[in-house]
């Protein structure tokens, strides 16, 4: 039997804490090891009923939930293959993932989800089976079943075979096909990612191996599983034992984390972001407030900076830390439930400015770095070894190398095997033995990863100059007004942007200068709103070179989202499709 996920999920069944938990009737319902498996063990009887073969794609559209975790270790464990959709993927793409993984099953999260189904079923001929989880307001139909009748089927089925789901799982091979990711991409047709057993549980082994969790440790559960950072995080609680409790809701992650109070977190940079943002915008319509919480971050950067290199504290930095940290780091502290040791974040860029500030209120964020075809992280900060403005150092089965160009090249493990039945793209993806990862980087003199940008992001002038447009981005998104950034500029004289508006914290200012209007539209034109927004940004040039500043801009009344079609579902602003859908106002931005 090989050391794999699947083995280890048959090791943890007898494991005496919570496996995961939800909110149920207003209660954290938690569920045990044991429990869990046996769930499992039924949906993959069920499906071995149903017809369900080795090496058959199933694809599960859904939004994060325990029914997900279940359905993947299911799969995964009768060495069929687990081919994750975003709930927020439009019917052509579930469409084009159907077809071109030649999925047999496919598992859905409800009515809206079967909807979007229906609208593409005809045209998936190799789709023969569909399972809801939540089949209210459903019709019948000859090939839908209803989740919990899959468990009903997989009892009768487990009856005669008792012992099928528990050999199957010891036969797993690290070799075996485990997951075909399709990457949401910023441009054209998605591309199935294949990851094997053995890529993730090198993932497991290097990166949650290296930290001490364990089944005392707990993480509230909200990143998307069908993105592979979430998916990494639900595995890593299988690896290392620690428990999982489901968010009801990202609205109600707030709420969430002061009734779980967890220990560790997997979290994307958005959310702090929105915290820091929301914090500023409560201080900033007093003028001492205001004042208060700049000597607050000067005094976090202090503390934290020294912390950090393992340098003393100086005695006028150690007074005024014990003072803000009343006043403000301790509440931050509380509103995450107290009892956070460490976050591991990924998925995007992480603000060295938001590194200091929520250090110094006891959050230690760690920033990571990977991509689906690195099996997420390659790279990633340590608790007792960090840097902020880097994603660490990278795992130890991992080499990197930078390319003349500046473009990040990896050698590991923990990298795909291959493009999904797309050999001209897969071999377009290496040099040699090594992943080009389209990312600009370097290894600074401690052996610190800092990322720039994406090679294909990156504006060249007019005048020649290279700008990274992701570092304009993350400045201006640290402030309370702006909720999200385009930077544009190629071949252009000069950069530009186009910014969205935070509508919260935006109103409220309106509100403190006696503007009533509710509207963004109306709001956007108003000589106030405009001269904020102007200010912010001056703020944001003074610390760039002269060939970065942004030069003139463009407020929106609409924020970009995934529904939209402006952010890929790990919230990653799709450049291409904004620039052709906002062209008419980045033109204006450069007519004289």
């Amino acid at each position: 039997m090989e050391n794999t996920i699947c083995s280890n999920f048959l090791n943890r069944r007898n494991q005496h804490s919570t496996a995961y938990a939800f909110k149920a009737q207003k209660k954290w319902q938690k569920v045990s090891w044991s429990d869990l498996f046996k769930s499992t063990e039924l949906i993959a009887c069920g499906l071995k009923k149903l017809g369900l073969k080795e090496q058959d794609k199933v694809i599960i559209l859904s939004d994060t939930r325990p029914e997900w975790l279940i359905t993947d270790m299911a799969i995964m464990g009768l060495k069929a293959v687990t081919v994750p959709v975003y709930q927020s993927s439009r019917h052509e793409d579930l469409e084009y993932i159907a077809n071109h993984s030649e999925a047999c099953f496919l598992f859905c999260e409800n009515k809206k989800q079967y909807k979007k189904w229906q609208k593409v079923s005809k045209n998936c001929p190799t789709v023969k089976q569909v399972v809801v989880f939540d089949s209210r307001n459903i019709e019948a139909a000859d090939n839908v079943v209803c989740y919990h009748e899959l468990q009903n089927i997989g009892q009768d089925y487990f009856q005669d075979h008792p012992n099928e789901f528990h050999q199957s799982c010891n036969q797993v091979k690290l070799k075996d096909p485990a997951s075909i990711i399709y990457t949401s991409g910023t441009t054209g047709l998605p591309k199935g990612v294949l990851l094997t057993h053995e890529q993730f549980m090198n993932e497991m082994q290097t990166t949650f191996g290296e930290f001490e969790v364990g089944s005392q440790d707990r993480s509230l559960i909200f990143l998307p599983m069908a993105h592979v950072l979430g998916r990494v995080e639900a595995l890593g609680a299988i690896y290392t034992g620690f428990s999982l409790y489901f968010a009801t809701s990202i609205e109600r992650i707030p709420e969430n984390l002061l009734e779980v109070k967890p220990t560790v977190m997997v979290a994307v940079p958005r959310i702090f972001e929105k915290i820091y943002q929301k914090m500023q915008s409560k201080l900033a319509s007093n003028s001492a407030l205001k004042l208060m919480f700049k000597q607050a971050k000067s005094t976090a950067y202090s503390w934290s900076k020294a912390k950090m290199n393992n340098k003393p504290v100086d005695a006028k930095t150690k007074i005024m830390y014990k003072v803000f940290y009343q006043m403000i780091f301790k509440k931050v502290n509380k509103a995450f439930g107290g009892n956070i040791r460490f976050v591991i974040s990924g998925g995007a860029p992480f603000s060295e400015e938001l590194g200091y500030f929520f250090l110094a209120c006891k959050i230690l964020v760690l920033e990571g770095y990977g991509l689906t075809e690195t099996t997420a992280g390659v790279c990633v900060n340590r608790p007792e070894d960090f840097r902020f403005g880097s994603v660490g150092k990278p795992i130890t089965n991992a080499i990197f190398k930078i390319a003349d160009d500046g473009e990040i090249l990896i050698k590991s493990k923990n990298v795909m095997k291959e493009y999904y039945k797309n050999p001209e793209e897969t071999q377009k993806a290496f040099q040699g033995d090594f992943f080009c990862t389209g990312d600009i980087g370097h290894l600074d003199d401690q052996g610190y990863l800092v990322i720039t940008d994406r090679k294909k992001d990156l504006i060249k002038t007019s005048g020649g100059k290279y700008v990274a447009p992701q570092k304009l981005e993350n400045l201006l998104k640290l402030s309370p007004y702006i909720s999200q950034v385009h930077v544009y500029g190629d071949k252009q004289k000069y950069i530009v942007c186009l910014v969205t508006l935070n509508e919260d914290n935006v109103l409220q200012f309106a509100k403190s200068i006696g503007l009533n209007t509710h509207e963004l539209e109306e709001l956007k034109q108003h000589s106030e709103i405009k001269k904020l927004i102007n200010s912010e940004i001056k703020a944001v040039n003074k610390k760039l070179a002269s060939y970065e500043t942004i030069k003139r801009h463009s407020i929106l009344a609409k924020d970009f989202t995934v529904e939209s079609g402006e952010l890929t579902p790990s919230l990653k602003i799709k450049r291409k499709v904004i620039n052709e859908k906002y062209k008419e106002e980045l033109h204006k931005l450069y007519a004289s």
